[in-house]
């Protein structure tokens, strides 16, 4: 039997590739097709790791600049993905979790992480602190020079959804990285 990768929130499923290259059970668990807070994990056994990163717009500190506009929909909107996908991570017992956001508010809720990184730490030349939470093996850090500088910021900023999905892009070096060291 095939090891089930859940890839919650995981948008183009960028940082679960390694596992699909490598011949898992992926299941992407992300909209259009499927919101996590109507997902419902119970009847899946032997779920080996889950990787989750919940849409960062309203937890980032990038867009604290718009905090102030944000209405409490999408507040209590953010901290419902967030709490589903606790749910899951607690009714299906994986051997490893992990739950990726950059820098913000989320460390607020969910305590200190376990890691930080930024993107140069695993070979993308560009910087975004990134913070990950949960029960897994850290990557192992095989950096470079950012020479892309705060890229993420610089190509990508704005509240477009389009800026915003190539924003959420996992980087490869990072999936790559985390996979070795979570099989």
């Amino acid at each position: 039997m095939n090891k089930i990768i859940l890839d919650l929130c995981g948008g183009t499923g960028a940082w679960s590739v390694p596992y699909k290259k490598a011949g898992y059970d992926v299941r992407l668990i992300t909209l259009p097709d499927i919101d996590i807070r109507d997902y419902s994990p119970l009847e899946i056994e032997n779920v080996h790791g889950i990787l989750f990163a919940p849409p960062c717009t309203v937890w980032a500190n990038s867009g604290a600049r718009w905090w102030k506009d944000r209405t409490p929909d999408e507040i209590f909107d953010a901290a419902e993905v967030l709490m589903a996908g606790l749910r899951t991570i607690y009714h299906t017992k994986p051997i490893f979790w992990a739950i990726e956001n950059p820098i913000g508010k989320m460390r607020k809720l969910l305590g200190d992480p376990q890691f930080s990184f930024n993107p140069c730490d695993f070979g993308d030349p560009y910087t975004k602190r990134t913070y990950l939470w949960g029960k897994f093996n850290p990557p192992i850090k095989n950096p470079v020079e950012p020479t892309e500088g705060s890229k993420m910021t610089l190509l990508y900023g704005g509240k477009s959804e389009r800026t915003k999905r190539l924003r959420s892009i996992t980087p490869s070096g990072f999936a790559n990285a985390f996979f070795e060291a979570n099989k």
